[in-house]
């Protein structure tokens, strides 16, 4: 008699043995037919993609005008070489300056260009390119374009085929040495300006006796008066009798600032001489003597100043 035979695998009742996987129901089956399929997840939308916003147009520096901006008129005529804004100031007082024919009465007309603009009767050009000359200024003689009391001016001394040249800061009358010119009314205002930094050095002969160390407190400025004196580098560099040779340096060039220290320090200044401006010094050159920079020189400085106000 045989044995019964053991159920196999597909006999076997009871759920799948856990992790087993159920089969798929074979496709024309009952169970492939009535068995609905699963929903799709809905997909969600995405968003159309958005337009590059327009790249922002370059902003203008604070300090930067449009060429059709309005200025007032000193500003227009000394940057255009035609003299300092005080001088055009006293000009306009003067009725020396017209607008398409009328007197102008006021400095403070505001004009966007030179259109139209005359002085003495003679259209004002354009702006030229920026020149720069090296002056030696001899003692004598006034850093002013004209003296009423007939005294003798540094237009009385220079050639007479330059162009509209201003002098950038001022000596006095009995003060020699450099003295920088320019035909750009800008450029003189911005070498002038305490702010921008350039150096200033003189060598002044003084009656009288002063230490070192004076001259070294100097270095913290002074007042005077109640009128500040900023940072001044002095030395004392030797001593004849009871006259002292002092080099100074300063930055920033008020009137008679030089004078005024010596004397609050006791001293009597009977020669002054400007040995420097910025890079350029007076050297050997004798008294009258005028040097142009080369372009390229004077483009190089320009191009290490503050931008323009």
């Amino acid at each position: 008699m045989k044995p019964p035979r053991k159920p196999g695998p597909s006999a076997r009742k009871g759920p799948p043995r856990t992790g087993a996987r159920p089969l798929a129901p074979k496709k024309g089956t009952i169970d492939a037919v009535s068995r609905p399929a699963p929903p799709k997840k809905p997909q969600p939308k995405r968003p159309a993609p958005r337009k590059a916003a327009p790249e922002p147009a370059p902003r203008q520096p604070a300090h930067s005008k449009s060429a059709d901006e309005p200025q007032r008129i000193a500003k227009l005529l000394a940057r255009a070489g035609v003299a300092s804004r005080r001088e055009v100031e006293r000009m306009i007082a003067e009725g020396r300056i017209a607008l398409n024919g009328e007197p102008v009465t006021t400095p403070a007309t505001l004009l966007p260009s030179l259109k139209g603009l005359t002085v003495d009767g003679a259209p004002v050009a354009e702006t030229e390119t920026t020149r720069l000359f090296l002056f030696h200024k001899p003692s004598g003689c006034l850093t002013a374009e004209r003296d009423f009391s007939g005294r003798k001016t540094i237009y009385d001394i220079l050639p007479k085929d330059l162009p509209r040249l201003m002098p950038i800061g001022r000596l006095d009358m009995t003060t020699e040495g450099l003295l920088l010119l320019t035909n750009d009314g800008g450029f003189k205002r911005q070498m002038e300006l305490p702010s921008t930094g350039i150096e200033r050095t003189y060598r002044a002969r003084a009656f009288g006796t002063v230490s070192q160390a004076q001259l070294e407190a100097l270095i913290e400025g002074v007042e005077i008066d109640g009128m500040r004196y900023g940072r001044i580098d002095a030395n004392l560099e030797r001593s004849t009798g009871r006259n002292q040779w002092i080099e100074m340096t300063l930055t920033e060039g008020k009137n008679r600032e030089v004078r005024r220290v010596l004397e609050h320090l006791g001293l009597t200044v009977n020669r002054l001489i400007r040995t420097r401006y910025g890079p350029w010094e007076l050297e050997d050159s004798p008294p009258g003597a005028l040097v142009e920079i080369k372009p390229h020189d004077l483009e190089r400085f320009q191009r290490g100043l503050p931008k323009r106000k």
